[in-house]
């Protein structure tokens, strides 16, 4: 009981941060993305319409962030799994719906082609992993149900991942800002899908 409340509360905190930084940082301090796009390698054939997709892309995925940790919260199914249910189908459709902006934008990432293989790969993964968790709900098999659910839960922390991994490749090991981005993105998703096997093996949600 402990662990499974120590584990919502503690992504919940996270994901309360890193929820702050991105909106300050995005739709506050640098709207247009300026400082992000001077760093681009590749010419974007529509700048406006990238701009649209990155915030679609960053809403959904704040969605995510808001609506996951009160799915994996014991208490909101023992006591209102009707309120459970719905923020688990919001959840869900804000995945699925932010595949097309996330795709969009893989495609002109920076670090090149290894980049987009990478973000590719997460966007992919963070799809299936979510309708695993949807689908076995479905079948009634609730313990596949919270595993798959807490794997999609984890790839929705992969931006937070990867900008921490860039900061140290760049800034500690001293690559180049496109190489770290590249190894950025192909690690985000393994990291974040080995600690959520650690935390399904070793805890019960």
């Amino acid at each position: 009981m402990r662990s499974r409340k120590g584990l919502v509360i503690s992504l919940s905190v996270i994901a309360v941060m890193w929820i702050l930084h991105t909106t300050s940082k995005n739709f506050m301090v640098d709207p247009t993305f300026s400082t992000f796009l001077s760093n681009k390698e590749i010419e974007l054939p529509n700048e406006k319409l990238w701009i649209v997709m990155i915030q679609l892309h960053i809403a959904l995925a704040i969605i995510a962030l808001i609506t996951g940790p009160l799915g994996l919260s014991r208490a909101m199914r023992m006591k209102n799994p009707h309120l459970h249910r719905w923020n688990g189908r919001i959840y869900v459709m804000v995945i699925v719906f932010n595949i097309l902006p996330g795709y969009y934008v893989a495609l002109y990432a920076n670090g090149g082609i290894w980049s987009t293989i990478g973000f590719l790969i997460l966007n992919t993964l963070w799809l299936l992993t979510t309708i695993n968790g949807y689908r076995f709900i479905r079948k009634g098999q609730v313990h596949r149900h919270r595993s798959w659910m807490l794997r999609s839960f984890f790839l929705t922390f992969a931006n937070l991942t990867i900008y921490i991994l860039v900061t140290i490749f760049q800034y500690v090991a001293g690559l180049s800002y496109g190489f770290s981005y590249s190894l950025g993105a192909w690690l985000a998703f393994m990291i974040n899908l080995v600690l959520a096997e650690i935390v399904i093996r070793k805890s019960t949600i």
